[in-house]
């Protein structure tokens, strides 16, 4: 038999073994039969995601946006997110969408910091200030161009994701 027939029946075997594993797997954690459709749809949308992640900014349409009302927008996401303060120099706003819409939806990244005070055992009273929780918080929110910058409408921010980046404790991950 030819090689290149024999490769492509292995590739076909291993397909036919991991899909028959998604689908009893799926089964028993689920305990109703597969939905094979919703399988198969979950599976292309990881490959697209996957080969995207790989293109990398290839093929990226973002667009950095300068924010007109930044100080406001640092002092609602610092407050939303619980954090102790924020660092606005690393504020930056990020859009897919074309800047001649009435409202444009953005992507709002921030450092963040979180002071950490524990107070000793009660014999010797003694207070230990840890060094900053460091984070990373984004948001997105809805804003509208004026003079080539955007002005973001401080009730539409949502924070979307809060990522510890730094920790002194012992169980930090």
């Amino acid at each position: 038999m030819n090689s290149v027939v024999k490769y492509l029946l292995l590739f076909l075997l291993c397909v036919v073994f991991f899909e028959a594993g998604l689908i009893s797997a799926n089964t028993i954690v689920s305990g109703e039969p597969p939905n094979i459709g919703n399988l198969l749809n979950m599976q292309l949308d990881g490959l697209k995601s996957l080969l995207q992640l790989l293109q990398g900014s290839q093929n990226s349409n973002q667009k950095t946006i300068n924010i007109s009302n930044e100080h406001e927008v640092a002092q609602v996401i610092q407050n939303k997110s619980e954090m102790n303060g924020v660092n606005l120099q690393s504020l930056s706003a990020h859009t897919s969408e074309s800047t001649s819409n009435e409202n444009i939806t953005v992507t709002i990244t921030l450092m963040g910091y979180k002071t950490t005070t524990t107070t000793g055992n009660g014999t010797n009273g003694s207070i230990v200030i840890k060094p900053d929780e460091t984070y990373s918080v984004t948001a997105t929110a809805v804003g509208t161009i004026e003079n080539g910058k955007i002005k973001v409408d401080l009730n539409s921010i949502v924070i979307t994701t809060v990522r510890k980046l730094y920790s002194n404790t012992a169980n930090s991950t």
